[in-house]
């Protein structure tokens, strides 16, 4: 089961009437549960945009958002160089960072053929789920 099996998997949860789901395949264990609040209750908080990103920037810019809660890493390994950098092309699919999550390692790819313009996160800062890693500007 790799990332976009789990992602199709999430989709189809979140639309079916189902509140948990667990799934154990070889050795992996996936547990989804639907909660939070009530109908006619005050909407999650939108993602928070890191530190020193302006809120103009934060408003009108494409983001590169967490697909889910982990510790960034922005090289394949320590000593390593990173994916990618400010001002680096990038193609759709390719490998920019990677999440570690319960000692489980996910590569995230880029959405789209894009430019990164900034990078949000520093190596070993945990990123919330749907939180901005990268300021990226489509092409």
């Amino acid at each position: 089961m790799d990332l976009r099996d789990i992602y199709a998997l999430m989709d189809r949860f979140d639309r079916a009437a189902a509140s948990v789901l667990e799934l154990e395949m070889d050795k992996t264990r996936l547990r989804l549960e639907k909660g939070g609040a009530a109908p006619g209750t005050a909407a999650p908080a939108a993602a928070p945009v890191p530190a020193g990103v302006p809120a103009e920037t934060a408003a009108s810019g494409s983001f590169l958002k967490a697909p889910l809660v982990g510790t960034f890493y922005a090289a394949p390994a320590p000593g390593e160089p990173p994916f990618v950098k400010a001002g680096d092309t990038v193609k759709k699919g390719q490998t920019v960072c990677v999440l570690e999550a319960m000692k489980m390692m996910s590569e995230v790819p880029a959405p789209c053929d894009c430019v990164i313009e900034e990078v949000l996160l520093g190596d070993g800062e945990l990123a919330a789920f749907d939180a901005p890693l990268f300021r990226i500007r489509e092409l």
